[in-house]
């Protein structure tokens, strides 16, 4: 692996499937906030913003798990670990990705400039909750959802209430998809101490998946109230139901490259959402 190979692994960007997970949600709330109509410039924005801060949100990520990847099967090739890229060059390319991520937010007002410092803290506060709790899942969740109230932020100057019900759907939504993800690491993580939702979930997962699932959906029918959305998005929502329950299918055979699978696939259920948000409006 050559060093510029070792930075674009250290980025991720070439497994864009955390750029989707980041995206639509952030997408959902330009739509909903400019009522079916955002501007190309905020478009255009939050699409290079998603893309940025999911690149940095790996690179700080790899960076706290220096000293234990390179004991874990799955990412023991991952550049800090093999000392491709050493400790200071990945913080010097999280500040310049911070960086440029800042330069677009100060196109827009100042609510959103301010608001921008929360997704950074957020992005680094989340690779470390692993040591301390069992819901680090969670905290890439706010991570992730942290888009909802800039995007309304940056259309309308305000955060109005109805933000934070789409903020909770999309937290427990990255807390079901990456319980899953997790699932492949549970044995590794035991042995490092490292904790997760789905160690704590354990034989019970795909139990207490069912459970976040069942709250998501909710949050997103009180949405639809919330922003009087059409029949499209209830047929978005019936079908998200479904795909749940066929995630459900594959968690309870506790296989790790099913669930896996499950985290792989689960960025569907943002763009059916957003298609049923975009057709109702």
């Amino acid at each position: 692996m050559t060093k510029l190979q070792g930075y674009l692994a250290l980025t991720r960007i070439n497994k864009p499937v955390g750029i989707y997970l980041v995206l639509w949600p952030a997408l959902w709330a330009l739509w909903l906030a400019s009522e079916g109509s955002p501007s190309l410039h905020l478009f255009v924005v939050f699409i290079l913003g998603a893309i940025i801060m999911r690149s940095a949100g790996c690179v700080i990520n790899d960076y706290a798990d220096r000293k234990l990847d390179g004991q874990v099967i799955r990412t023991c090739e991952r550049p800090l670990a093999t000392g491709i890229i050493s400790s200071k060059e990945a913080l010097i390319l999280f500040f310049l990705l911070c960086f440029s991520a800042f330069l677009l937010v100060l196109t827009l007002n100042s609510l959103t400039i301010w608001l921008s410092f929360g997704a950074v803290f957020l992005a680094v506060l989340y690779p470390f909750m692993k040591r301390y709790t069992y819901w680090p899942q969670a905290f890439l969740g706010a991570a992730f959802a942290w888009a909802i109230p800039m995007a309304f932020a940056a259309v309308l100057n305000e955060i109005p209430w109805q933000v934070w019900p789409i903020f909770l759907a999309t937290l427990i939504w990255s807390l079901i998809y990456d319980t899953a993800y997790a699932v492949g690491d549970m044995a590794d993580d035991l042995k490092m101490g490292v904790k997760s939702t789905a160690i704590l979930f354990s034989k019970h997962l795909w139990q207490w998946i069912a459970f976040f699932q069942l709250i998501m959906l909710c949050l997103l029918v009180w949405v639809g109230q919330l922003f009087e959305l059409g029949i499209s998005y209830y047929l978005s929502l019936f079908v998200v139901l479904c795909w749940f329950l066929f995630d459900l299918k594959r968690l309870a055979q506790c296989d790790a490259k099913l669930a896996f699978n499950v985290f792989l696939q689960n960025h569907w259920i943002g763009v059916i959402i957003l298609l049923g948000i975009v057709f109702s409006m």
